[in-house]
């Protein structure tokens, strides 16, 4: 049944990634009507995360920061599907680098890096820049679906470029194997996920009391691999720009919990800064934090 559903998807998918960027944005003009005027997916969700975030908002402002969102969640689905088939020039014309001279002066010291970012834009998009554009070889963690012919086809478009991926389950263990290649490489860790709260690390993140992925910081310290921010920003409709900015040289020297609470500050500022290309729609704050 699974093989049914991905090979009636895939011409679908194909043909949407082959469209030009004008006809695009504007499948995803009537895709932003279907699911934010017509379904309403996620909708109270997506509403109830921005005003817990934001109570010192309006309604009136919450409801346009929703509607902004639900706009560049639309965009963003069609890009993630327009990547299977992106040339390598366009991809890297759509995400820069502002500068990459943070990453050429650690790569004199021959250090690999530990990248760390949220879900904010089309984080997708940066593979290829970060791949040709740096000293570094990239990295990605990804969880496997359970579909293995959607989990190839996704593994195949992070990977056309070069950029290698690392299964959720073994990356300390990836990562030690890697740590004697000549090759520089960095990984980068998408730390706004939700783990198990009594595995997690507590803070207050956007007014709320928010677990943390103990593992980005445990697996820093363990490898004392410099830990480099991405932070993101939308410049106009469909391009985006990283810039890259040291977090922590030394992660051993750090005490418990104080670069978990580092990075999760850091990606606070981006959000309020541009709070409409966060993923609202994830169930973020689902744990109550133990006794």
């Amino acid at each position: 049944m699974k093989a049914i559903v991905f090979y009636i998807t895939l011409p679908i998918l194909y043909l949407i990634s082959i469209l030009p960027f004008g006809l695009l944005y504007l499948l995803s003009d009537f895709l932003y009507f279907i699911i934010y005027s017509l379904i309403g997916y996620r909708k109270k969700i997506v509403v109830t995360n921005l005003r817990n975030s934001f109570p010192q908002k309006t309604e009136k402002e919450i409801q346009k920061i929703a509607r902004e969102f639900y706009h560049f969640f639309c965009d963003w689905i069609l890009e993630m599907i327009k990547s299977i088939t992106i040339s390598k020039e366009e991809s890297m014309k759509r995400c820069r680098l502002t500068s990459t001279q943070i990453l050429e002066d650690f790569a004199k010291q021959h250090k690999h890096l530990i990248y760390v970012m949220g879900h904010m834009g089309n984080f997708e998009y940066g593979g290829p820049e970060m791949e040709f554009n740096t000293p570094y070889k990239l990295y990605v963690i990804y969880k496997p679906q359970a579909n293995k012919h959607f989990d190839n086809l996704i593994k195949k478009k992070r990977t056309r470029f070069g950029t290698g991926v690392i299964p959720m389950a073994s990356v300390y263990r990836d990562m030690i194997k890697m740590r004697e290649d000549s090759k520089l490489n960095a990984t980068v860790f998408i730390t706004d996920q939700t783990p198990l709260p009594s595995n997690a690390y507590w803070t207050t993140f956007l007014n709320q009391e928010t677990p943390i992925f103990r593992g980005t910081e445990t697996i820093a310290k363990k490898l004392n691999y410099p830990v480099i921010f991405l932070s993101t920003k939308r410049t106009k409709r469909g391009f985006y720009e990283m810039t890259p900015e040291l977090l922590c040289e030394n992660p051993k020297d750090t005490s418990p919990g104080e670069l978990s609470e580092i990075h999760t500050k850091r990606l606070e500022q981006d959000i309020l800064e541009q709070p409409e290309i966060w993923l609202w729609s994830h169930r973020r704050w689902k744990h109550k934090k133990p006794d």
